[in-house]
């Protein structure tokens, strides 16, 4: 369940934006989520509304939440492609998930078939946009 530590860490981040732009109140937060951070959205969704009513900063906030999609490059070949969680079996996403970084194992350079591949995008969480009232 890292959605829960991850909602937490983003309403503290958008806390301190919101402080830096005095806001009195957000209404809207976009984040976006790498694919291969592997958060469920639903999940993730429901953990911030649950957590948001700590503190009136946020308790009319909606939260946006968009997936960024993965993009690999092979350190042997530089041949560049986009990851696709869906094509993995259930075992394997699910191994990636809890670790993401063994997809180094179980993904592979689809021209030369080497492990070695640099995670170019779709890791980690970002705030993309944050909206309220002053």
């Amino acid at each position: 369940m890292h959605e829960w530590a991850l909602a937490e860490a983003i309403l503290a981040s958008a806390k301190r934006v919101a402080e830096q732009e005095n806001l009195k109140e957000v209404t809207e937060v976009t984040i976006k989520v790498g694919e291969l951070q592997q958060a469920e959205p639903p999940i993730l969704r429901f953990a911030l509304s649950q957590m948001k009513t700590e503190t009136d900063l946020f308790k009319n906030a909606k939260f946006h939440i968009l997936k960024a999609k993965s993009t690999l490059t092979c350190r042997v070949c530089a041949t560049t492609w986009q990851f696709n969680l869906k094509k993995l079996d259930k075992t394997t996403a699910e191994a990636i998930h809890f670790v993401p970084e063994v997809a180094h194992t179980f993904v592979k350079c689809p021209k030369c078939g080497s492990p070695d591949f640099e995670i170019v995008s779709g890791r980690g969480v970002w705030l993309q946009d944050i909206k309220g009232a002053k």
